[in-house]
């Protein structure tokens, strides 16, 4: 059976993180526990009994991962960040060469200095990180029925813009292997 994260991450790159930050931000919403996990998310899935039991042992291990990395109260496996890290570096290689992104970047651009800006000297990240964080950022606002403000809608426009375009370059490459 192939899983949704497994789908995902054939299909779009940046759907793929985004889904397993979501995936993250579950385990620890539910504190770890595998059992309440079972109840309220595994045993709902339209999926068959075996099928369950193997999303069940998928949970169960990524859990343990996320302990192992030492992420159980923020952050992402490292795993996760060597593919943000390997778009970023597609990313930088794009902007030298190729002018469609150059220039799909340029709109993206200003919103992704707003970020930088309003984090006040925090470090947020790179560039693909910001876009990644903004679009999290709408999903969990739309997810807690949070009222959006137009700013936020256009620059998760322009950061899925961005996404979209390395998406293809990704695909086009053995995503088996690192950026």
């Amino acid at each position: 059976m192939e899983t949704i994260a497994e789908r995902k991450k054939r299909e779009n790159i940046g759907e793929y993180i985004l889904y397993m930050y979501q995936i993250e931000d579950l385990i620890r919403a539910y504190n770890f526990d595998m059992e309440a996990i079972q109840k309220h998310i595994v045993d709902k899935y339209p999926i068959k009994e075996i099928e369950k039991e193997e999303v069940s042992i998928w949970y169960n291990n990524f859990a343990k991962e996320m302990q192992e990395a030492g992420i159980a109260h923020s952050g992402h496996l490292p795993q996760l960040q060597q593919l943000v890290n390997g778009l970023a570096k597609l990313h930088w290689q794009l902007l030298k060469e190729d002018k469609s992104y150059f220039e799909i970047y340029q709109e993206a651009k200003p919103h992704v200095v707003d970020h930088v800006m309003s984090a006040k000297g925090k470090d947020i990240g790179h560039e693909i990180q910001i876009c990644l964080n903004g679009l999290y950022g709408l999903l969990l606002c739309r997810l807690h029925g949070q009222m959006v403000e137009e700013e936020l809608l256009e620059s998760a426009e322009k950061f899925g813009r961005v996404l979209a375009y390395l998406n293809h370059f990704y695909q086009k490459k053995d995503n088996t292997t690192d950026l």
